[in-house]
C-alpha cells in the first residue's frame, strides 16, 4: 500500500475527536515502516545514480536494505513497543507504535513477490499474497482502485476532525493526485489500445 494511503487510513482508524493531539504520533507511525525504503531510494537514486530498474530489482533486495525494511515492518516488535510504552505511560509512543502496527497489518494482504517478513526477527516467514497493491499480474489495478476508494472514504470521515488547513490541504492534495493519476493512466491505456487496434 502507498505511504500516503497509510497516513490517511491510520488517521481514520485511530483518530478520535477527544484526542486531536494524537494526530502527529499517528502520522509518524504510519510513515515510519517505510523510512528504510525512502532512505534506500534516496541513496540509490541521488548518491550512486542508479536507474529505477536497478533500484527495484537489485538494490531493494540487498540484505542490508531488506533486513532494515523487515525490522521496520515487524509486527512482534511493534507489539513489544506498544506494551513497553503502555507500561511506562508514554501514550504518544503507544499511539505511534499502534499506527506503525496498523501500517504492517494493512500491508500484509497486498504484497506478492515483494512481501515483507512481518514476524522478523522471530521468523523469516513471508506471506505471499495472491494480490498486489501495484503489480498488474496480481490484480494490481483492481487493488489500487480499492485503495483509492478507501482513502477517499477515510478522507471524508476525518476531514471535519482536522483543525489545521494545512492538514486539510494535504488530504485534498493526496486524493487529487490519486484521482487524476488513475484517470490519466486509464485514458493513456485506452488511447494506446485504440492506436494498436487502428494500426492493425
Amino acid at each position: 500500500m502507498n505511504t500516503p494511503s497509510h497516513a490517511i487510513l491510520n488517521l481514520a482508524i485511530l483518530t478520535t475527536p477527544t484526542y486531536p493531539e494524537a494526530t502527529l504520533p499517528i502520522l509518524v507511525g504510519a510513515i515510519l515502516p517505510d523510512i528504510p525504503i525512502f532512505t534506500m531510494y534516496f541513496w540509490a537514486k541521488w548518491v550512486v545514480r542508479q536507474s529505477e530498474r536497478e533500484i527495484w530489482t537489485t538494490t531493494y533486495y540487498q540484505p542490508l536494505w531488506l533486513n532494515l525494511t523487515h525490522i521496520f515492518h515487524s509486527i512482534p516488535l511493534k507489539i513489544i513497543g506498544i506494551a513497553i510504552a503502555y507500561l511506562l505511560g508514554y501514550w504518544q509512543w503507544e499511539v505511534l507504535f499502534m499506527s506503525a502496527l496498523a501500517h504492517s497489518l494493512l500491508d500484509f494482504p497486498v504484497h506478492n513477490d515483494d512481501a515483507h517478513r512481518h514476524f522478523y526477527p522471530f521468523s523469516h516467514y513471508r506471506f505471499i499474497s495472491p494480490i498486489s497493491y501495484w503489480n498488474p499480474k496480481y490484480h494490481g489495478r483492481v487493488v489500487a482502485l480499492v485503495e483509492k476508494l478507501l482513502v477517499l472514504g477515510a478522507t471524508i470521515y476525518i476531514f471535519p476532525l482536522q483543525d489545521s488547513w494545512l492538514s486539510k490541504g494535504l488530504l485534498i492534495a493526496v486524493n487529487f493526485i490519486y484521482l487524476t493519476g488513475y484517470l490519466y493512466m486509464g485514458l493513456f491505456r485506452r488511447c494506446t489500445q485504440v492506436e494498436v487496434e487502428s494500426g492493425s
